[in-house]
Formats: structure tokens, C-alpha cells, sequence
């Protein structure tokens, strides 16, 4: 099973040491860095699953830091902080983190937080997908891009879930009929070509993503 990622930023080298090899023993992969900027400069290197931020840091604080994580990657932030103060953690909350701890605290604690955020993200992705400017709502059948919402067949939302799964791999015709539809007759193949027009309209705001014909073969799906 793969390993979450977690990104420890934390100034303090020996309460660092011992966050990470906590995670590490409760089946995480742990990255630590000493301040924000280290953290800035390896969070596309990393693409970390959570980001733990120490608030009181050198060269940049924790929420300097979580501002210019989130312009690069969208990922659940916590918070570790000597002071317990409203402000600071209104502020915490106002940048969009998931969680805020006072020091000290125990490292149980931290795991369980970390783990029901997890958990939370994960049922929330199974849900919902990002596909360049859209969002999949799978369970409610809608494709969001803005503030329109375009309801979608169960067809429609079936194949574009199949698509982004299968993102950049060439998918064969009678690999698609057969896992959307269940069959892979000549009128089933028709139908097909259709469904595909409709989700090609239905993402032209976003010139990034592409359904490209592989002639003979079948489609790939690019975003």
C-alpha cells in the first residue's frame, strides 16, 4: 500500500526528529525541513499528502509558508504553535488549514488528527474529481466550471470518470464499450462517438484538456 506523504517544517530540530519518527513508526513517509523556506522549495519536489507547519519559524512563519504552498498544491495544512492565541488562530483558519495545535502536545494526538484529515480528503476525492478547471461530482452526476453546474447523464458522467482514471493512456474502443457500456456491438460504438462529442463540448472552456482520436485504436484522454 502506498504511503501518505508528510511535509514536518519545524524549527526546533529535536521536537522535529521525534515528529518524524513517530509518523514514520505509524506507517506515514515523513519529510522534515527546518524552515519555510526549505518547505517552499520542496513541495513540488515532495508533493506531500499533508503539510505539518511549525507558526514560529525563521526566514518564513508557518502561515507565510501555507500561502505559498497552497498557489502551487492543494493540500490539508496543520498548524504547531507555542501560542494559543484567537487571532492566531483565526488566522490559521482564514488560510484554509485543517487543523491548529498548541504546544505542547502529544504525538498520539497529532497522529489521529492527521489521520481523520486523511481520511476526510480521501472520501472527499472518491467523490469528487478535479479535471483542469472542472470539477466531477460523481455522486451527484455534475460537472462544475465556474458557477455553472451542467447536470449530467449517468452515461456522460460514467465515461468522463473512465477518462480521467485512465488519464494519458491510450484506451482501446472495446475497452471503453465494454466498462461503460457493458458491450461492444457496431450501434453500441455509434452511441459511443456520440457521448464522446458531448463530453469534447462540455469541456471547451478549458483548452488544457484534450480527447485525442488515435485512429484505429481508440482515445486518449489529456489534462
Amino acid at each position: 500500500m502506498k504511503k501518505h506523504k508528510i511535509l514536518i517544517a519545524e524549527d526546533d530540530i529535536d521536537l522535529g526528529n521525534v515528529l518524524k519518527m513517530y509518523i514514520e513508526m505509524n506507517g506515514f513517509e515523513p519529510y522534515l525541513v527546518c524552515n519555510g523556506e526549505e518547505a517552499c522549495q520542496r513541495i513540488t519536489e515532495i508533493q506531500p499528502d499533508l503539510c505539518i507547519l511549525d507558526v514560529m519559524m525563521p526566514k518564513l512563519d508557518g502561515f507565510e509558508t501555507a500561502e505559498i504552498i497552497m498557489q502551487s498544491i492543494d493540500v490539508p495544512i496543520i498548524f504547531l504553535t507555542a501560542r494559543n492565541q484567537k487571532k492566531d488562530r483565526l488566522k490559521g483558519l482564514q488560510l484554509g488549514a485543517d487543523d491548529y495545535i498548541t504546544k505542547p502536545f502529544e504525538p498520539d494526538e497529532l497522529v489521529l488528527r492527521m489521520k481523520n484529515i486523511l481520511s476526510r480528503v480521501k472520501r472527499t476525492e472518491q467523490d469528487t474529481i478535479q479535471i483542469g478547471n472542472y470539477l466531477l461530482h460523481k455522486k451527484e452526476m455534475q460537472l462544475v466550471h465556474k458557477d455553472k453546474v451542467t447536470q449530467l447523464t449517468e452515461k456522460e458522467n460514467t465515461l468522463l470518470d473512465y477518462f480521467y482514471t485512465h488519464r494519458k493512456s491510450l484506451l482501446k474502443r472495446n475497452d471503453i464499450l465494454n466498462a461503460v457500456w457493458g458491450d461492444n456491438d457496431y450501434f453500441v460504438g455509434r452511441s459511443m462517438d456520440v457521448f464522446i462529442t458531448r463530453i469534447r463540448r462540455l469541456l471547451k472552456e478549458d483548452p488544457s484538456i484534450k480527447i485525442e482520436n488515435v485512429r484505429g485504436v481508440g482515445y486518449r484522454f489529456i489534462c
